[in-house]
């Protein structure tokens, strides 16, 4: 999961770049996080494509081919996304930065203990 983080982190603030050289134009984040599922185990699946239906149908495979049966899509991005956590609450966020949508998903998470799982 670090590695996937690492990558994420790395390949959100490209998201921009490569959407200017038509590489890529949509993102999507899908998650697998049930009530028993702590922050740290949340699965998931980072899809990028032409289109947000491209980008959600990757998502959704990558969550899958992880090894999570009950993924679901909370977040479509043009720019960059992310998916913020705790127990029991959730939050997403876009924005045109990585640190935007972060902020925006900590702050609709809405708990203090709430951290950026994606």
């Amino acid at each position: 999961m670090v590695n996937k983080l690492y990558g994420l982190i790395f390949l959100l603030p490209l998201l921009p770049l490569l959407a200017a050289f038509g590489v890529h134009a949509a993102g999507a984040i899908a998650v697998d996080d049930d009530a028993s599922t702590s922050v740290r185990d949340v699965g998931y699946g980072i899809g990028f494509g032409e289109t947000r239906e491209d980008a959600v149908r990757i998502a959704l495979h990558q969550c899958r081919v992880a090894g999570h049966e009950n993924c679901k899509v909370k977040v479509r991005f043009d720019k960059c996304g992310a998916y913020a956590a705790s127990a029991n609450y959730y939050g997403i966020g876009t924005g045109t930065t990585l640190a935007r949508a972060e902020s925006m998903a900590i702050e609709e998470c809405g708990r203090s203990w709430c951290r950026v799982v994606i």
